[in-house]
């Protein structure tokens, strides 16, 4: 499909359909997060509202629809900054959350993220193999969406095969929801003197997620799966015995150890995905520049290569951190760090610049292999954390007065939540790029409706946020009372940064991964030399930094996709047949992605994280062995529908 000069795409009525459901989505985003430390991918169900929405209105097109999920996309995305912000509240710097310094944050990460991730797009969306699992998904949906509304009877089938996976996913995730099924199980258990445990999630949305990015992507997670809870927490257990209940003893080791180990991985393997991408990165920003200049002598450039032109990329960019000075100085000003402001704001603008670049490219590398709802991106405030921490002791040292410290850490977070926000959005931006690189859209139009989606997001980030704290507080917050919430990430960054300040990090886990980070580049490298199934070093590292639960039903996913799309290619019509199975996998994360939009909403109004639920826990046996069976037979009922109907 490609983009024509008449089809409408960049509307007022797509920007404002998208900003009202951004409105929806980022609140929703903002208790999910806040509540159980997840936020849900708003791609696909912004495109399936928009195109319910649009259908009836005359002249709307799938590039329409796309912007539309655009817009609504990258708001809900930037909510994800919630994952950072909390945290000056509990260290008690903040005592609420000032409406522009909150808004500030998060549009200037927001808007630099989108800066940032324009000239990637050809290395990382044109010129490249990455899966990008959410990005297909979001593409297929909108094309079958425009295929039905034209009577084609292939779309016809299409839109059957998502539709029936959409609702077998949202029914059983409402299933889980009543407590009749399980959608988590764990097990915990010892290893000689040390213990482990197995997790599973029952998630049709993660297991689409795996059909789609394939079996090296799930086979290096498994391999990440086994090194972090088959080897390294054993060991680390054994050497921390704790008496109680396992799941304190196992849980608190893989928190305290593993997740470092796994960041360090991650860290290894981002600056390992950086090098091999940064000749194309370049290529990329050569060939954006000479877009400009061809532009600029009015030859003609297919609409489908227009970026934003690189000197309006460059150059805001650099106007963006004008306001980010301005929210730097406020921070200091009147404190026990406005007498080293200059060099400070100075320092923090270089750090932002360098670090904020090189987190886009790696982030957009992450999305294009996992998907952005699984990108951990926390994993990356923890690296932005730790290093601008780190860049404030080389300073002040860790013999600071309380005061000074506690001002350090909150500075160091202000830094960590403008490049969390361009990590988020560069996240978000380049699979939603892929998206309209698949039905044909224009670049730069896209880019812009990701600026103004930034924008709608930040104005519902800073009052949802407050109205959150007032209604249930923050778990470690001064007065946080018994419904607090737990904010989890925003608990470990702001600990992370006092560590660090304070000297009592753990690095030998940080450094164990590192090491392991290297060994798992060296594996990769020698098994693409040798013409072997490739191990992606960042895989494996999820695997590690990840809970089990959320990466084993990738795995699973991953390897029935494989067998599936081998039993494919021996058919007549072999691309029809893959191309089934490909929208069966995207029916099912769009089903679970639209009841979770529904879910939060039902929480919010609640008051309860289980509003549904129909038993108690004397029921759980039962819910997790009728659970299993009923998702195992769901799981085989739409493969063998998908392949009855390829045939």
């Amino acid at each position: 499909m490609t983009a024509t000069t008449s089809a409408r795409e960049l509307t007022a009525r797509g920007v404002l359909l998208g900003g009202v459901i951004t409105l929806l989505f980022t609140a929703a985003n903002v208790y999910l997060g806040l509540k159980v430390g997840l936020t849900f991918a708003t791609s696909i169900p912004a495109a399936v509202i928009s195109m319910a929405v649009l259908r009836y209105l005359p002249g709307a097109t799938v590039l329409e629809n796309n912007i539309v999920q655009t817009v609504a996309s990258a708001a809900g995305t930037l909510a994800a900054i919630i994952f950072v912000l909390p945290g000056l509240v509990m260290i008690g710097w903040w005592h609420g959350f000032p409406f522009w310094t909150t808004a500030g944050v998060t549009a200037t990460g927001g808007l630099l993220g989108v800066m940032f991730s324009v000239p990637l797009r050809r290395a990382l969306v044109v010129d490249t193999d990455l899966p990008y699992p959410e990005g297909t998904a979001a593409a297929e949906v909108l094309k079958i969406g425009a295929g039905s509304r034209e009577g084609e009877e292939a779309s016809g089938r299409g839109l059957l095969a998502i539709s029936v996976a959409s609702i077998v996913s949202a029914g059983f995730a409402i299933l889980t929801q009543t407590r009749l099924a399980l959608s988590e199980a764990t097990l915990f258990f010892r290893v000689g003197a040390g213990a482990s445990t197995v997790s599973a999630g029952l998630s049709f949305a993660l297991f689409g997620v795996g059909h789609l990015v394939g079996l090296s992507v799930g086979m290096a997670m498994l391999a990440g799966i086994v090194i972090g809870y088959g080897v390294a927490l054993p060991i680390r257990a054994a050497a921390a015995p704790k008496p109680g209940p396992l799941a304190d003893w196992v849980g608190g080791v893989f928190h305290t150890d593993i997740r470092f180990l796994g960041a360090g991985v991650i860290g290894v393997a981002a600056i390992w995905t950086l090098l091999r991408i940064a000749g194309p990165v370049a290529g990329g920003i050569r060939s954006s520049i000479q877009a400009s200049r061809t532009r600029a002598r009015d030859v003609a450039v297919p609409l489908e290569e227009r970026d934003l032109p690189f000197p309006l990329v460059a150059g805001g960019s650099l106007l963006i951190l004008l306001p980010i000075a301005g929210l730097l100085w406020s921070t200091l000003a009147g404190g026990p760090l406005a007498g080293s402001a200059l060099v400070l704001i100075a320092g923090a603008l270089l750090f932002i610049l360098v670090a904020g670049l090189v987190i886009a490219a790696v982030c957009g590398y992450m999305a294009g292999l996992i998907g952005a709802s699984n990108s951990p991106v926390s994993g990356i405030g923890v690296l932005s954390v730790l290093a601008a921490s780190l860049l404030l002791v080389g300073l002040f040292g860790r013999a600071t007065p309380p005061g000074t410290g506690q001002a350090l850490i909150a500075y160091a977070l202000i830094v960590t939540g403008v490049v969390f926000g361009v990590a988020t959005i560069s996240n978000d931006n380049l699979q939603d790029l892929k998206t309209g690189q698949l039905v044909g859209a224009t670049p730069w139009k896209q880019q812009v409706a990701l600026l103004i989606g930034v924008l709608f997001g930040s104005v519902v980030v800073p009052p949802v946020l407050q109205l959150m704290m007032t209604s249930f507080g923050f778990a470690g917050m001064p007065g946080a009372g018994p419904n607090a919430l737990a904010a989890p990430q925003a608990a470990l960054i702001s600990a992370l940064a006092k560590g660090v300040l304070g000297g009592d990090l753990n690095w030998t886990m940080i450094g164990i991964g590192a090491a392991v980070g290297a060994a798992v580049v060296l594996l990769d490298e020698l098994l693409g030399v040798a013409g072997r199934l490739r191990l992606p070093p960042l895989g494996i590292g999820l695997g590690i930094y990840l809970p089990m639960s959320v990466t084993l039903p990738v795995v699973i996913g991953a390897v029935i996709g494989w067998r599936y799309e081998r039993w494919a290619a021996r058919q007549r019509d072999a691309e029809g047949a893959s191309r089934l199975g490909v929208l069966t996998a995207t029916g099912m994360i769009v089903g679970e992605s639209l009841w979770g939009v529904f879910f939060a909403g039902i929480v919010y109004l609640a008051g309860t994280d289980t509003p549904l639920a129909l038993v108690g826990a004397r029921f759980e046996t039962a819910a997790l062995v009728g659970g299993t069976l009923v998702f195992a037979a769901l799981v085989a009922w739409l493969y063998a529908r998908t392949r009855a109907a390829a045939r």
